[in-house]
């Protein structure tokens, strides 16, 4: 199959190529999944779990990508829950092969199905964006109706996703980000908007929660216009910015099905859209990925398998119409 694998980790982009490289195996619990849309997160090539595996070893060369949207085509032992033929999305494991390649093995647990009616590529731009704004937002931040929130990069395809989130769930939205996004944020839902540029961030008042992928300055800046109770939440890892009567949580995004299931739902009756910015092929993926301009909105690579239907999903099919 095809696959674009990152070879060499001081070399960044430029070590990552398309190559051909074995279908994988579907083991225990897993499915095998034939891609049809994959997200990819411009960071990967600086987690360690992109080059190592959980104890440490080299493991490359390894295929990045972790959000996918696609179709089963094969079930290990003892996977339930799934059937061949069927479409699904979701987060695959940080430390195993990625999603930028015509198939990918995944554990059966960390996919949901994906109605007929969203599109794959829909589908793969809702997966990280999606539960991160999710996560951060109730889980962690367990913002409810009434409520503030100052939502940082708004005009993002993870802000934007937590600002429509938020205002769905009766909070009120502050979106930042630089002049040029202003539009971007308020028609993603944010109703007031911040040039972090030019106007003061403590001239807001007080907010109940920020959620925060900016990090740095901005995240201590924050911290100050949290009320007394409120709470920091940020994806950039650990801070020192700390509100006053508060606390701050960082966390790393899970995979969770009945979630995506909230979302997708969400998309279906267009209550959530998502921020897709270039569609590339497999083909072309490693090109779009070394742009050197600023790349507006989620990249999504659709995936073309150079064959059709697997043979397992032929035979399935012929069997079940005999």
């Amino acid at each position: 199959m095809k696959a674009i694998v990152a070879t060499d980790q001081a070399a960044g982009m430029a070590g990552v190529k398309l190559v051909e490289r074995p279908e994988p195996q579907a083991a225990i619990n897993d499915v095998v999944v034939q891609i049809h849309a994959s997200g990819f997160t411009g960071d990967e090539l600086t987690w360690p779990s992109t080059w190592t595996d959980r104890v440490g070893r080299d493991r490359t060369p390894s295929i990045p990508g972790h959000e996918l949207a696609g179709v089963v085509t094969a079930l290990g032992y003892g996977t339930n829950g799934l059937s061949i033929g069927q479409r699904v999305f979701g987060l695959t494991d940080w430390y195993r092969d990625g999603t930028l390649a015509e198939y990918v093995a995944v554990e059966a647990r960390n996919l949901t199905p994906l109605p007929g009616d969203v599109d794959f590529g829909v589908g793969a731009a809702l997966v990280m964006p999606g539960l991160t704004a999710w996560q951060g937002l109730f889980e962690h931040g367990r913002l409810h109706a009434g409520q503030s929130v100052l939502v940082h990069g708004a005009a993002g395809v993870v802000g934007s996703m937590a600002s429509q989130l938020a205002r769905e769930a009766g909070a009120y939205v502050i979106g930042t980000g630089r002049a040029a996004a202003r539009q971007t944020a308020l028609d993603f839902g944010a109703q007031e908007f911040v040039d972090l540029d030019n106007d003061a961030l403590e001239d807001i008042g007080e907010v109940d929660l920020v959620f925060d992928v900016l990090g740095g300055d901005i995240a201590k800046r924050s911290a100050s216009v949290i009320r007394a109770g409120g709470t920091l939440v940020t994806v950039t890892g650990p801070t020192e910015a700390r509100p006053s009567g508060g606390r701050t949580i960082d966390f790393v995004v899970e995979p969770d099905r009945a979630q995506l299931s909230e979302l997708v739902q969400r998309v279906r009756v267009g209550r959530l859209r998502t921020n897709i910015g270039e569609v590339a092929a497999l083909d072309d993926a490693v090109a779009a990925f070394n742009r050197t301009e600023r790349i507006k909105g989620k990249t999504i690579i659709r995936v073309h398998p150079a064959r059709g239907l697997p043979k397992s999903i032929q035979e399935t099919r012929k069997a079940a119409s005999a």
